[in-house]
This record gives C-alpha cells, structure tokens and sequence, in this order.
C-alpha cells in the first residue's frame, strides 16, 4: 500500500494555521485510524495474579473504610492503554472488589453495565432491584444498567469478586453517571430460577422489558452443563456454554458477552482468531494462557486479556478438570456488524 505524506511534510505555517482553526489534516494519520488488513489494538496481553491482588486488597480494607470508599476496588488496568484510563480493553474495564463481615456497600445505580464473578469467601450478597443473590465461589451476578444494588455481608471472612464493566465504552460516549439512595427492600431473594432445561414462563411472551430475568448464574449449574456436555459430546472440540437470557436467547447483557469453559484433563483448545478482545479468569485449575508471543501460567482466580485477532492457545495443566470464564466484546461488536473471526494461519 502506497506510502503516504507525514505531518513532517507540512510547512510549519500551514499546520500551526489548520490548529487555529480546529482543523486536522487526515492523510497523515490516516493508516494510523485505519491501517491495512488487520487492526492495531492498543491492548497488551496483560496477567493480573491474585496471590498480587490479595494482599494489596486487603490492605485496601485495613486503610480505607467502605464508608470513605463506596467501593473498595483495585483496578486491572491495561498498560497498553495507560493504566490512569482503567481499562482491561477497548471497552472492558476490570476490578477486584472487597467487602468485609458486617459492611454494607450502599445502593446505587449508573448507565454503565456490570457483572460480579464470585472469587472467594461466602455469606455476601448483592441486591438487584430488592432481588438478594445470594454470592458464593464462580457464581455470575448481573446488575445492568439503571438497575439499583448494593453489597451486603453478613459472613465472618471477607469476600472478594471480579467486577466488569462496560464502562470505557460508556465514558467515551460521555454518557457515565451514577445515582444514589438509601437503601432497598429485598421482596425475593434468588436461589432457585424456574428458567432452565428449555423451559420458560407463557408469561415471557408479554415481558416489556428486553433484560434478561435472572440476576443469579449460580455456578453449580454452569459446570453441571459443562460436565454434562462432556458425557454426551465427548468428541466436541471446546466444552463452552454461553451465560443468556432464557427468554430470548441473546446474550445475558447487551455489550459484553460471557461465557465459560471447561478443559479436560491436560487439554490443549486453539481459540478461533476473533475480532473481539477476550479476558479469561480461572474459575477453578490450572491453564497456561498461550497469547501470541506471551504465556501466562494461570491458577485458580487470575485473570488476563488478549487482544482483537491474537492467537490464543488455552492447555489444562492438570490432570483433572480445569473451568474458564470468558468475557467478550463479541455483543457490542456484531451490533455494530463489525465482528469476524479468521483462520490461524491469516493475517
């Protein structure tokens, strides 16, 4: 492709009176905003180790009242994006949150939307719209945009769950904001679903709504799922189920997808090279995360990211069972018919 001219080509005159007049000339940068074949992402395949975390989390609560905090969160910042913009990906933010026996993180709703994966401890709960649920290891917990909740703990160790967001994508159309209130009334509290196993409420045909009903993915049916479809598809090629809304099918939230998987006992799967940047969180094993040049060596509760087209190799490096959960830019890209996948071998 032809080489185009710089801005070094420009007389200086003529650039300093385009920047008076708030103009820019595109031919300069214009392989940078689009160059050829195969984007140029800003997102580092990056690792984030919890035995990292842990400590500096803790200390976190040692040094700051959730009363001073709200949210008591360390970010998983990406370098490829300057670790002062907080964000994993292009659009996917990354937090590790703690909350302790017997605080209370207060109600709150915002435009951004947001999933908890439960990382450790038991006896928390979060609120969706007076719906408890219940928190407990691996499970998925949503709480979408405009939707009020709050973070309660009545356990006796601290628990600590992976947030994420869709915040960089919400920030960058500057439409962020958050609201506060008191404090809601819990009128259910979500333990068992009466969606599952192809079954749904007549009712749903009537729902107004396009969120999906359950605010609880309880992780024990995740990997009952997943151990299922080992037994009656031994020969498939991934073991991966999708987190969706049961009335529709779609996706469970509308811009970031969610998935998990499971690896057999010292598997090796090729992810297809996918437009979209992709984290894995280690629910549970062992996993080496091959991304191009790098390799990750993952246990149970870190955490990192791959960026759009990478190459990404996930091997179990146990002898039994290892389970990932994957989030995807997968649902804001196809709405924008901008999602592709390509062979290994592509550019």
């Amino acid at each position: 492709m032809e080489n185009l001219a710089t801005l070094a080509d420009l007389p200086k005159e003529y650039v300093t009176d385009l920047e008076q007049k708030n103009l820019v000339p595109l031919w300069p940068s214009l392989r940078d905003v689009m160059p050829p074949e195969t984007p140029r992402p800003r997102t580092l395949a990056t690792c984030w180790n919890f035995q990292d975390i842990r400590p500096l989390l803790l200390q976190a609560g040692e040094l700051t009242p959730i009363e001073k905090a709200e949210r008591r969160v360390l970010v998983l910042a990406n370098p490829g994006h300057g670790l002062e913009n907080m964000r994993a990906s292009s659009i996917i933010y990354l937090g590790m949150q703690l909350l302790l026996p017997g605080e209370w993180a207060p109600s709150h709703r915002h435009t951004p939307n947001a999933v908890r994966l439960i990382v450790e401890g038991e006896g928390a709960y979060t609120t969706v719209e007076g719906e408890k649920c219940p928190m407990e290891h691996g499970d998925l917990i949503l709480t979408p945009s405009g939707m009020w909740h709050e973070h309660g703990h009545d356990g006796d160790k601290e628990v600590i769950w992976l947030d994420v967001l869709d915040l960089p994508l919400v920030y960058y159309s500057e439409a962020t904001y958050v609201q506060g209130s008191d404090g809601q009334s819990i009128h259910k509290t979500a333990t068992d679903t009466i969606y599952g196993g192809g079954i749904v409420p007549s009712k749903h045909f009537q729902r107004a709504s396009s969120t999906t009903p359950i605010m609880r993915y309880k992780w024990s049916d995740a990997k009952k799922a997943l151990e299922t479809m080992a037994q009656v598809e031994p020969d498939s090629n991934i073991l991966q189920v999708a987190y969706v809304n049961p009335e529709t099918g779609d996706d469970c939230q509308k811009i970031i997808g969610y998935s998990a998987i499971m690896l057999r006992p010292n598997e090796s799967v090729q992810l297809p090279r996918r437009s979209c940047a992709m984290v894995f969180h280690i629910i549970d094993g062992d996993v080496k995360v091959d991304v191009d040049d790098k390799a990750f060596q993952m246990t149970r509760a870190d955490t990192s990211v791959a960026p759009a087209f990478g190459h990404v190799t996930l091997t179990n490096l146990r002898h039994e069972a290892s389970f990932v959960f994957v989030a995807d830019e997968a649902p804001f890209q196809k709405k924008l018919g901008l999602y592709s996948e390509r062979e290994r071998n592509d550019q």
